[in-house]
């Protein structure tokens, strides 16, 4: 069997382990590594000639992308869970214990259990390569690092420092690393392993001191003063959790105790509670998010059709979408994009637009000024079709009105090549309309982004039924490039993300001209575990645009899409949101006059305007009802969604909910949370709203089906 770690001495007495995963692309830990590593160290520690050792990776650009996840899977009960953790932990103290200098060499991603790895190690070099990023994201997956982090880390780098990467998440890059003294030098690829080698030969250091400033001294340095630490952490991470999320404060608490109680008694506290954390249902739904973004990467959208290469972009339109979606194109995926605008002001608003996000990047350091410049190269303008003959990819980001885009597409196909593929960015219209124009329909496809577009993860991929094997799978390709995830939906008003959606925020409209405030219809929804409230989100989006999309709806899907008619009162107050300043909550001059904090407040005059006295009750029970209400309506359009075929599976359909609006990832997505609560339950709550309110909460026929059966959505 080959082995995974493969020792090798130099005559200067300094021996190189190299860990290098058997047919894998990357390193990863696992648990039946155990004995190969032993063996290892049992034979480092016998060979008196072996005066240092120096770990590194034999991956071209990895160092150890942390833990095997699936390992996690397999515990059954909380019990397996700390095993491993005890495990790694017994493995990492002997590498600690060596009499030997150990350095770790790290080049490429060193991540959660990777990074833990290498701070067992004495002492630690990182390469400058730009892939080398170091970090401990478990957070992320609901679970908190397990294998020593919550104790060598804080040791390391100090108590601040440590907790604000282990509760984020965020990964260092080589000289941040350096700076706060994660690593103790950064070199050059070409010359990692001979500094490795020769900290090895000067013998064990105690790591450099890292400057404080003196409040963290005084605050990190006694008892009383790391209580203040840990109690700020706890209010923060409560503030933006809102107690959903229950890893941080296990975070914190490992950290307190270990600080307090010795390393021995912190890597006790922290296998207990990496246990707790494996076997909870919130990291149970967060790692199946992380599981199925990883098996979608691995699809074309398209079975076995292979995508075609895209060398060139063209994009439509330059305004907000279309200045977003030509800066990831050039950024991310490296496409050179040429946009077309009428306007030689649309140019210059999607240029400036795409120059001030990587701007920021150059201002933090993170790129040179000279990358900024070769990147903005790649964008080009023009007010004509010209210079796009060659163009692989057309993306139309112009208004939502059927009669211009489709001009648009018979310019397109009247100027380009007769493979061009051209994507509509409509958030409404069925794309099979858009086609309707097309003499190549087969070519037609939509791409829906999200707005603001370089932030929001997700884009849906809207086949119609003519739209080609090969266009989607070109398109899929096109948008994984872009950093965006990707999920294929089928044609249909509101597509799938849009569609579900919009009950939802319905639901709230109805709850605020019941007579519930704007801020505790907000607050209810981000308890519950949304990132932001309905009303700040309609505000956000636009008053405008909801109001232009529910006709559309109402009138392709039926009745229960009727937006309520206090909307027009909105629009006839020229109300838009925030990007006219006028919405249900203040902005400008009027919010800073009345609201010196950053807090938002709600623009009182608009329940005039609907003629509305909003409650003055909020109890905690009637936002639970509130929060339910809503929520409800979204998970019966979903499965409907999942019944028409509008989403090919109930694993996209959760993607496509938390990446796309933001549903809360410690459920797991729609149909994650539909198992949890019971599809039974679901049924009998929704009945009971129809029985209050009306037909717009009548449960679909496949959670009826399903409730009478007993079926869940995942195994």
């Amino acid at each position: 069997m080959e082995k995974t770690f493969n020792l090798a001495r130099r005559e200067d007495g300094i021996a190189i382990l190299t860990m290098d995963v058997p047919g894998e692309t990357m390193n990863t830990l696992r648990a039946e590594f155990g004995p190969e590593i032993n063996q290892v160290l049992a034979e480092i520690k016998a060979d008196n000639s072996i005066k240092g050792l120096v770990l590194i990776s034999g991956k071209k650009d990895s160092f150890v992308a942390g833990a095997d996840i699936s390992m996690l899977d397999a515990c059954k009960t909380a019990a397996d869970a700390k095993l491993l953790s005890q495990q790694g932990h017994v493995v990492f103290n002997e590498l600690e214990g060596l009499k030997i200098p150990v350095i770790a060499a790290i080049n490429g991603a060193c991540l959660g259990g990777g990074l833990e790895l290498a701070l067992a190690c004495h002492q630690r070099v990182c390469s400058l390569n730009s892939k080398t990023m170091m970090g401990v994201p478990e957070v992320q997956l609901g679970l908190l690092p397990g294998g020593g982090g919550t104790q060598r880390l804080p040791r390391l780098v100090g108590i601040t420092t440590a907790l604000d990467m282990m509760l984020t998440g965020k990964q260092l890059r080589p000289k941040q690393a350096v700076k706060m003294g994660l690593v103790d030098d950064a070199v050059p690829e070409s010359i990692l392993l001979e500094t490795a080698v020769a900290m090895a030969l000067k013998g064990k250091r105690a790591p450099k001191k890292v400057k404080k400033s003196l409040v963290t001294r005084l605050l990190e340095g006694t008892p009383p003063g790391r209580n203040i630490i840990f109690d700020q952490a706890g209010k923060q991470v409560e503030k933006k959790t809102h107690g959903n999320y229950p890893a941080p404060a296990k975070i914190i608490d490992c950290v307190r105790q270990g600080m307090a109680k010795g390393l021995t008694k912190g890597l006790e506290v922290e296998a207990n509670h990496f246990a707790d954390l494996v076997v909870s249902k919130e990291s149970e739904a967060l790692r199946s998010i992380f599981f199925g973004t990883t098996e979608m990467k691995k699809e074309t959208g398209a079975g076995d059709v292979e995508p075609r290469e895209v060398h060139k972009a063209m994009v439509l339109g330059g305004g907000l979408m279309g200045g977003g979606i030509a800066s990831v194109t050039t950024t991310k995926a490296k496409i050179p994009a040429r946009v077309k605008d009428i306007s030689e002001q649309g140019l210059s608003n999607a240029l400036s637009y795409a120059y001030k996000l990587l701007d920021k990047g150059v201002k933090r350091r993170h790129m040179t000024p000279a990358v900024r410049d070769n990147l903005m190269s790649l964008m080009t303008t023009t007010t004509e079709y010209k210079g796009i003959k060659d163009a692989d990819i057309v993306v139309e980001a112009v208004f939502e009105d059927l009669k211009l885009k489709h001009q648009m597409v018979k310019d397109v196909e009247r100027e380009c090549g007769e493979n061009t593929i051209f994507a509509s960015n409509t958030s409404s219209l069925p794309i099979s309309q858009i086609a309707e124009a097309a003499s190549r329909p087969e070519n037609v496809i939509g791409l829906h982004y999200f707005s603001p577009v370089e932030k929001m993860p997700l884009v849906e991929v809207i086949a119609h039924e003519k739209t080609s094997a090969e266009t989607i799978a070109t398109t899929v390709a096109f948008a994984r490039k872009q950093g965006k995830t990707p999920i294929v939906v089928q044609d249909g008003a509101g597509f799938y993300v849009n569609r579900i959606l919009a009950l939802y925020m319905n639901e709230a409209a109805q709850l605020l001209l019941e007579g519930q405030s704007v801020e505790h219809l907000d607050k209810a929804l981000v308890k519950f575990g949304f990132p932001v409230g309905p009303m700040t989100l309609l505000d956000e989006v636009g008053i405008d645009v909801g109001a232009k999309i529910s006709p559309i709806l109402e009138s392709e899907l039926g009745e229960r899409f009727k937006a309520p008619a206090a909307f027009d009162k909105l629009l006839a107050d020229d109300r838009k949101g925030r990007k006219n300043g006028k919405g249900f909550y203040l902005y400008g001059s009027k919010a800073k006059q009345k609201f010196k904090k950053k807090a938002k407040l709600v623009d009182e005059s608009v329940y005039a305007v609907l003629g509305l006295t909003p409650s003055s009750t909020d109890s905690n029970k009637d936002s639970q009802d509130v929060a339910k209400r809503c929520v409800v309506q979204m998970l019966n359009e979903a499965v409907r969604c999942l019944e028409e075929g509008i989403i090919a599976s109930p694993r996209d359909g959760d993607i496509g909910a938390i990446f796309g609006i933001g549903f809360p990832p410690f459920l797991g997505g729609p149909f994650h949370y539909i198992d949890s609560m019971g599809v039974a339950e679901l049924v009998a709550e929704l009945e009971s709203y129809q029985a209050q309110y009306g037909d717009r909460f009548m449960p679909c026929a496949r959670l009826k089906e399903m409730a009478e059966n007993g079926q869940t959505f995942f195994e």
